[in-house]
């Protein structure tokens, strides 16, 4: 069973208040693929431009991802640049150029269209409805992540893309802006309403509530002494879940196999944040990611 990831791949530039690094692997897909590749099979559907680093690619290649559904374009990759506030929680964007990216239609590959989880990461709404078109009826479970500026420029898009997926996942600013109130649980319920079985809705350090049907579910982040930079946890977070329900191997999962996969992908992103970009993650071990996964569990029990 697998994952197939369609989003955006960047080149970003990265400044914290303790250090500055450029040319690092970015971007929703990037993030999410490399994430769900540590529990199994993966593939990628997007876009770079001409002077996307070999080292970059070469790393993809390396964690046995199907990159058939990558488009190499004579034109310039997406970059992002940031910079992130002493607190962590706070960036700036710096400088954002879409590059490829502005005219991108993806095209997913003959070999990647028997994947077991559809993860559409953060992209325009109608760049997601492409990928869904050409993978027609499954079956698969099917994940969106989305962003503020898809709800406020491409809410037509979006609200159609919610009766097409299983789970929608956002953050808890862009579940209150789009359902215009200030409590997150009620935003999780209506969301929900709109179509999707199941919502995420994200909490930067304080973690991720799902929403079920009648089943409600929080989870905390994994604790860290030391933030070193948080760009692309939330996109390494869905990726590590996507690639936990799919190492499963089933056809339909309940409650408990989201919960259990919140978890995972929670443990993948505490590492995501420990370094610059996708870096702690391509050197995780399994060691490494049970020890953490067991102290989180005793972080979590209670009598």
């Amino acid at each position: 069973m697998s994952v197939l990831v369609s989003g955006s791949i960047a080149i970003d530039n990265v400044k914290t208040q303790k250090a500055s690094q450029e040319n690092l692997l970015g971007g929703s897909a990037s993030y999410a693929a490399i994430a769900a590749s540590f529990f199994g099979p993966s593939g990628i559907v997007g876009v770079v431009g001409h002077d996307f680093p070999e080292e970059h690619l070469g790393l993809l290649k390396s964690r046995d991802i199907n990159l058939e559904g990558i488009e190499f374009s004579e034109g310039e990759t997406f970059r992002w640049s940031g910079e992130y506030m002493e607190d962590m929680n706070d960036r700036e964007t710096l400088e954002v150029a879409l590059n490829v990216l502005e005219s991108w239609k993806p095209s997913v590959a003959d070999s990647q269209k028997g994947a077991s989880i559809n993860l559409l990461a953060n992209a325009h709404p109608l760049n997601q409805h492409e990928v869904m078109d050409q993978l027609g009826d499954g079956p698969f479970f099917t994940i969106a992540d989305t962003m503020d500026l898809w709800i406020q420029i491409s809410r037509d898009e979006l609200e159609r893309l919610l009766k097409r997926i299983d789970l929608l996942v956002l953050n808890d600013s862009e579940a209150k802006l789009m359902m215009d109130t200030s409590n997150i649980v009620a935003a999780g319920k209506a969301l929900r309403e709109m179509g999707p079985k199941y919502v995420i809705v994200k909490k930067g350090e304080h973690g991720a509530m799902l929403f079920g049907e009648d089943e409600f579910f929080t989870c905390p982040a994994f604790p860290l002494h030391d933030v070193f930079d948080p760009t692309g946890a939330g996109d390494t977070f869905i990726g590590g879940f996507a690639g936990y329900l799919a190492s499963l191997g089933k056809d339909e999962f309940s409650f408990d196999d989201l919960t259990s996969a919140i978890a995972r992908g929670t443990i993948v992103a505490s590492f995501t944040c420990e370094s610059f970009s996708t870096h702690a993650v391509e050197a995780l071990t399994e060691d490494a990611f049970n020890e953490r996964l067991e102290a989180f569990r005793g972080y979590c029990a209670f009598a």
